[in-house]
């Protein structure tokens, strides 16, 4: 609603500009017609964008319920209870309390209102109090505000809801459909983002979607491929659809930065960090975990970056990302976060501490959750100079039983690796020698579902050989390791089973001086890429590790990236824009068959959309494996239909750049004989164009180009 401002106050603003409204003839203004008076708006570009959606009513309002009734001189006690209480959970408005008292008692009802900036808070105000228990005789009901309302509008008498007619939602899983098993994936380059189909049979991608503008950052896929996220200044995005993107939920965070989703698809947690107004202070950070399909803030921390920067690999402002690790499978039933000499695990049911609290550990600097089983594989560095041993530890959640404890002497650093089923737990050690001059490196493998789970420890041949790159087999149990000196380091396979006994790790093979820093196991395992990627500018090998033998070898100039799509059968390499020059992506086969090449102008970002895992069970996968020609035929005969098609149209192509050329020559063909007349003239009358039938003959010719007259005189 517009402002109104009374006489009084016009003419206090006349007197003050020095106007004389007597002398203002107020019938001679006309104004121009329309909401904006003909004064065009600064935000006009923004109308053709959708419009925020505001709350409406009640929304951030609270209230509490079951409070002590307390005479004025508690008043002040009992307001201070409930507020620290309830500004735990996000920010009170200013004057946000109030606490009604009877007029004739002076005593308080019993009950508050608690408004906060946003609804999200309010809900989970809600959410985390209502039953909470002050005292025997005090237990918190809480409402929404909203909700007391329609309480109060409550028919007397009961009557049946009203049936709404079912209309079924979109198949979000629609793609996983494809007749042709074609597998997606979204590309991001300059203010575009596209979501296209690998075709490699027409060797060619094929558009399913692409807008401008649809994120402010970047994009990531959900990690079973049912959803895609955009980032904005105002928070995150997902869509999906059965034939287009569809906005699915918004959850507001404002200047997010980071996103990341619980490996089950539940839960979608933001990050952002603000700059302190003063400088010497730290930034402050905001991590939100949302319902992805509710779009409801199941739970939000808060605090300094320091709060949030210990372990973790990467991040912003010194924050370490992923903040919170998920563990427990697809089930997202545990997620958790390391703090000094803590671990802290949460659960999802309520969203609060196993058992309320925090495991204390001693100088805990990392951890990682099995990628099956709720277990937590902890690490704690050295301590004392050495005094008490480092060690590393198996943990059940949410028992928090030790399950198995590895004592490390002499250690400088240590990484863990998880195979992708959970089976086998590698840690990458380094060590000092007895002088403390240099390191060397080993590996502790843990045979994670074994009777004691027992341990290996694997040493390099060459002890001083510097550990480049650690791989596992995906589902399998064989790893690589890329060691040795650059350029040319080695490349040495490993089993976790031997010929004669499947509890000992052997070596399979290393194969000498190889331009790799990378290694890119294929999802279904066998096929590995050593890749030289960077500053050994796009150095690829395709392997073959069952047959320990290369199948193919190439170059990307300049990759920086390589990624396999969920099916094995093709990988991308692509130069992003950290280089200037070649950006795009190549489609190659698995054994090294390049297939197609996308170039790309400032180009950001090539993910494959990911596939939920198979509803076939193991023995039916033994099935078509072991039958796999009898399927297979199907599948060659389509091939050799599009191979004839390819070649039909290349043919139908040749042909029409022979009749285009054939053109071309008989229209110079006939220019030609039109000059001929032109010709025979400049050649004195002689008719033949053969220049055999000519003789060469060198003409002198002196020509006067100047004549200029000079008078010296001379004394």
């Amino acid at each position: 609603m517009a402002d109104v401002m009374t006489m009084e106050a016009i003419h206090a603003t006349a007197d003050r500009l020095n106007i004389d409204l007597s002398a203002l003839d107020f019938d001679s203004i006309h104004l121009p017609p329309s909401e904006d008076f003909g004064i065009a708006s600064d935000d006009d570009d923004l109308k053709g964008e959708e419009s925020l959606e505001f709350e409406e009513g009640f929304g951030n309002i609270i209230v509490v319920d079951n409070l002590p009734v307390v005479a004025k001189e508690k008043f002040e006690k009992l307001e201070g209870v409930v507020r620290k209480i309830y500004s735990q959970i996000g920010i009170i408005k200013e004057d946000g309390l109030w606490m009604p008292v009877d007029p004739d008692t002076q005593k308080t009802l019993g009950y508050c209102f608690i408004e906060y900036n946003t609804p999200q808070e309010a809900e989970l105000a809600k959410e985390k109090t209502n039953g909470y228990k002050l005292d025997r005789s005090h237990i918190f009901a809480v409402n929404m505000f909203d909700d007391i309302e329609k309480f109060m509008k409550v028919p007397e008498e009961w009557a049946p809801p009203e049936a709404k007619p079912y209309t079924p939602g979109e198949n979000l899983q629609k793609w996983l459909t494809d007749e042709k098993a074609r597998d997606q994936f979204v590309i991001h380059a300059g203010s575009d983002t596209e979501v296209l189909w690998n075709d490699a049979r027409q060797s060619k991608p094929e558009l399913v979607y692409k807008k401008t503008y649809w994120t402010e950052s970047f994009v990531q896929w959900s990690p079973l491929g049912t959803y895609l996220a955009t980032v904005h200044r105002q928070g995150a995005a997902v869509w999906g659809g059965a034939t287009a993107f569809n906005r699915l939920m918004r959850y507001p965070h404002p200047q997010v930065k980071l996103i990341d989703f619980s490996p089950g698809e539940r839960f979608l947690v933001t990050y952002s960090s603000h700059e302190p107004s003063n400088p010497r202070d730290t930034h402050r950070v905001v991590i939100n975990i949302f319902d992805v399909r509710t779009g409801k803030v199941m739970r939000d921390f808060k605090g300094s970056a320091d709060e949030f920067a210990v372990g973790g690999t990467g991040g912003v402002s010194g924050v370490s990302w992923p903040v919170f690790r998920w563990g427990g499978g697809k089930e997202d039933k545990y997620f958790a976060r390391i703090g000094k000499n803590v671990v802290s695990v949460y659960e999802t049911e309520t969203f609060t501490l196993i058992d309320k609290k925090s495991m204390k550990v001693e100088n805990v600097v990392d951890f990682s959750w099995s990628p099956t089983d709720p277990i937590l594989a902890l690490f704690v560095p050295e301590l004392g100079g050495g005094n008490q041993p480092a060690r590393v530890s198996l943990v059940q959640i949410p028992s928090k039983e030790e399950l198995r404890q590895k004592n490390l002497f002499s250690v400088s650093d240590c990484k863990m690796y998880w195979q992708s089923n959970g089976d086998y737990l590698a840690v990458k050690v380094d060590r000092y020698t007895k002088t403390k001059k240099s390191t060397y490196t080993g590996f502790e493998l843990f045979r994670i579902k074994e009777r004691d789970i027992p341990i290996e420890v694997l040493e390099l041949e060459n002890k001083n050989d510097k550990i480049i790159a650690f791989a596992w087999e995906p589902k399998g149990h064989r790893f690589a390791v890329i060691h040795g000196e650059h350029p040319k380091p080695d490349v040495s396979f490993y089993s976790m089973r031997s010929a004669t006994n499947t509890g000992r790790v052997s070596k399979l093979a290393t194969i000498k001086g190889k331009q790799a820093n990378a290694l890119f196991w294929s999802p279904t395992g066998r096929f590995i890429i050593l890749a030289g990627l960077k500053t050994l500018n796009g150095q690829l090998e395709f392997y073959n590790v069952d047959e320990l033998e290369t199948m193919a070898q190439a170059e990307h100039f300049m990759a920086t990236d390589v990624e396999w799509d969920p099916t094995g059968r093709y990988v991308v390499t692509a130069v992003t824009s950290v280089h200037e020059m070649e950006n795009g992506f190549n489609v190659w086969s698995f054994n090294g068959k390049l297939l197609y090449r996308i170039l790309k102008d400032h180009f950001f970002q090539f993910l494959w959309r990911p596939r939920p895992q198979s509803f076939l069970t193991a023995e039916k996968e033994e099935e078509i494996a072991k039958n796999l020609k009898k399927y297979s035929k199907k599948y060659e005969a389509e091939d050799q239909d599009v191979s004839m098609l390819l070649s039909e149209q290349d043919r139908e192509k040749r042909k029409m750049v022979k009749e285009e050329w054939a053109r071309w020559v008989n229209e110079w063909k006939r220019l030609h004989e039109e000059d001929k007349l032109e010709r025979q003239k400049l050649r004195d009358g002689e008719v033949s164009d053969e220049e055999e039938e000519y003789e060469a003959k060198e003409v002198e010719i002196e020509e006067l180009l100047n004549v200029s007259e000079e008078v010296i005189t001379v004394d």
